[in-house]
């Protein structure tokens, strides 16, 4: 039994420095660019945005385009200096995230300047 795939459908919610993209459908070698082309879109239209949220309980399969589509804009939107919210994640996509590594490049704490700043950059004495 083949499972038709499920068109891919993108509503966009924005207030003045966030926006939320929630997706409905699957996320795959065939739809995931229109995420992607939406992200860019909304990354390049609001200079002053601080958040970027994907809505992520109506996905249903990811296949490896799709994750590659995330990473991507993971890459965007930590260039762009905009926090990257991957939000209400079905199971499915948190046992692609855990199985291929990437989980933790999801969901840990972005760092901030001021952690940069003002971290520890003297080279070790021991080396």
């Amino acid at each position: 039994m083949t499972i038709s795939p499920r068109a891919l459908h993108l509503t966009t919610v924005e207030t003045e420095h966030t926006v939320r993209i929630e997706i409905t459908g699957d996320l795959d070698y065939d739809t995931a660019d229109l995420l992607l082309e939406k992200a860019t879109a909304q990354l390049s239209a609001r200079p002053g945005l601080k958040d970027l949220h994907l809505h992520c309980a109506g996905i249903g399969l990811v296949d490896s385009m799709g994750l590659s589509i995330l990473l991507m804009i993971g890459r965007r939107t930590a260039a762009a200096r905009v926090r990257l919210h991957l939000d209400d994640r079905p199971v499915q996509l948190d046992r692609l995230l855990s199985l291929t590594g990437t989980l933790e490049y999801f969901t840990a704490t972005p760092h901030t300047d001021a952690a940069v700043t003002h971290g520890d950059t003297a080279p070790d004495a021991n080396i």
